[in-house]
C-alpha cells in the first residue's frame, strides 16, 4: 500500500498545467425550478442547486483571470429521434428544445452573449459536438469541470478529455450528482484516472489567481 501511495504522489500534477478552460456542464434553468425529485426527469443530490449555484464565483474568477468559460448544455429535438439508449435506464424524457428548462441558467450563471456554447445530445461534451476544435483553438490543456450530473455528464465528459491527453480537475464543490453514493463513487473513479483530479473550490479559486491572465 506505501508503495501504490507514493506512486500517487509522484503522479500528482499541478492543478493548473499550461493553459486551462473552464466547462461549464448542463448548468441549466430547470436547475433552479422548483420541484421534487419525483417530479424530475433525472434525480438529483437533495443539494444540487446550491452546489450548481457555487459555480458562479469560479466562472466569475475564470473571467477575471481571461480563462475562458465553455457552456455545455444537453439538448434533445422535441420528437425524441436522438434519444438514443438514453431513456433505457433510470433517466426519463428530459431536456427538449421545447421546453424553456432546457435553455441555460444564463441570469444565475452570468451568461454573455460572446459565451462559447456547445450543444450536446449525448453525455460527454465530446461525443458529436466541436469542443475538441474549441479547445485546440484555445490552446487548452487543463479543464476545469463544474455542474452535473456528477455521475453522468461530468463524469463521461472528463473521460474523453482524459482520453484526449488533457488535464482534467473537478471541483467538488461544484458538481452533483444523481445521489450521495453515485456522487462520491464517481468522484473517486475519476480521481483513479488522474490523481489530484479532485479539488475543492478553494484551491481552483487559489490556482487561477495564480494564472497570468490574457
Amino acid at each position: 500500500m506505501a508503495g501504490n501511495r507514493d506512486n500517487t504522489q509522484c503522479n500528482r500534477r499541478e492543478l493548473i498545467e499550461g493553459r486551462a478552460a473552464l466547462i461549464v456542464i448542463d448548468i441549466q434553468a430547470g436547475t433552479f425550478v422548483e420541484q421534487s425529485n419525483d417530479d424530475r426527469a433525472i434525480p438529483h443530490m437533495e443539494d444540487y442547486d446550491v452546489r450548481m449555484m457555487r459555480a458562479r464565483a469560479v466562472i466569475d474568477k475564470a473571467r477575471e483571470r481571461s480563462i475562458p468559460v465553455i457552456f455545455i448544455q444537453e439538448i434533445h429535438r422535441a420528437n425524441l429521434v436522438d434519444f438514443g439508449r438514453e431513456l433505457d435506464g433510470v433517466e426519463t424524457v428530459h431536456c427538449l428544445d421545447n421546453n424553456p428548462h432546457t435553455d441555460l441558467a444564463k441570469e444565475q450563471m452570468g451568461f454573455r452573449p460572446d459565451d462559447y456554447h456547445i450543444q450536446k445530445r449525448r453525455y460527454s461534451a465530446f461525443y458529436g459536438t466541436d469542443l475538441e476544435i474549441l479547445l485546440k483553438g484555445l490552446k487548452a490543456e487543463t479543464l476545469i469541470l463544474v455542474g452535473g450530473l456528477t455521475d453522468v455528464c461530468v463524469h463521461y465528459t472528463f473521460v474523453d478529455g482524459h482520453q484526449g491527453d488533457y488535464f482534467c480537475r473537478v471541483v467538488e464543490d461544484c458538481v452533483a450528482g444523481s445521489g450521495i453514493e453515485a456522487h462520491n463513487a464517481s468522484l473517486k473513479a475519476m480521481e483513479y484516472l488522474q490523481s489530484g483530479a479532485i479539488r475543492s473550490i478553494d484551491e481552483v479559486m487559489a490556482a487561477m489567481e495564480l494564472t497570468e491572465p490574457g
